[in-house]
């Protein structure tokens, strides 16, 4: 059954009452199904429950005007919804892992919920296949599951400048995956010859030479930025990769950034090979 008209009617009456109290049933009705079927549908759908959605997107709202506006935090936090203060301090941290606070001082890119949509946009990234020289950084290990929540805690606390002794230098996110645990192991931090400051709880990080491939991001907005990065990664694994006459070579895949330039646009280096298609 094709549902997704039917969702995008409930999706409108959720962004439609996104700052008043929403009632469930009235959602289903909308679709036209019952609260029951409303429920598994919409999960199906959207990959998470209506609750949840709603709860992503007044969050995502409020982040945006935190930064827009100069009005105090928790007014806008009850304009959707937040019956107090430390109820949104902690709906806030429990989603980015950062306070409010630290989001409107440091104003770093969020990962935001925007509104459920099934219309699919063409997205394609041509990147540059390039030798690059051995380089060391220095970096924090993740001590997060979802790697954008650990670059929240890393501009919120402004790692970048500790390790650094103060200066502006690009950022590096580095993963690997751990197969022995199953697991994806992901590090964030500078060149190592620019780590001139305080590097108390950081290790060094060796990144081979070779053969790589560079894809740019997309430029986007503040808003869409970590949202742009995650569609990019999407296409270079399930697109370009299967597609193109290279494979992984196994070993580190590298982002970078400079945070500060407000250039929401990152570089993304993959390890590659040639592959050894059947003709």
């Amino acid at each position: 059954m094709d549902y997704k008209e039917h969702i995008a009617r409930a999706v409108e009456y959720i962004e439609t009452n996104l700052a008043h109290e929403i009632d469930l049933t009235a959602c289903a009705r909308a679709c036209g199904y019952s609260k029951y079927y409303f429920l598994r549908i919409f999960k199906e759908a959207a990959g998470m429950t209506p609750t949840d959605y709603i709860r992503k997107r007044r969050l995502s709202e409020i982040a945006k005007r935190i930064i827009k506006e100069d009005a105090y935090i928790s007014e806008i936090a009850f304009a959707y919804g937040f019956n107090s203060k430390e109820n949104f301090t902690r709906a806030f941290k429990d989603e980015y892992h950062i306070l409010p606070t630290e989001f409107r001082q440091t104003q770093n890119s969020l990962k935001l919920c925007e509104p459920l949509t099934f219309e699919t946009k063409p997205f394609e990234i041509i990147p540059e296949v390039i030798d690059i020289p051995g380089f060391s950084l220095t970096v924090y290990k993740s001590d997060e599951e979802n790697p954008p929540n650990f670059w929240n805690k890393y501009n919120a606390k402004k790692l970048s400048l500790r390790l650094s002794g103060g200066k502006i230098c690009e950022d590096f996110g580095v993963s690997s995956w751990d197969a022995s645990l199953n697991k994806l192991d992901y590090y964030i931090g500078i060149r190592t010859e620019e780590a001139e400051g305080d590097k108390e709880g950081a290790q060094e990080l060796f990144i081979p030479g070779g053969l790589y491939a560079l894809f740019r991001t997309p430029v986007a907005t503040h808003e869409d930025f970590v949202n742009t990065i995650h569609r990019s990664w999407k296409y270079i694994q399930s697109v370009w990769l299967p597609q193109s006459d290279y494979k992984h070579a196994g070993g580190y895949e590298f982002e970078c950034y400079v945070e500060q330039s407000r250039v929401f646009s990152e570089k993304i280096y993959i390890p590659i090979e040639k592959s050894k298609r059947e003709a």
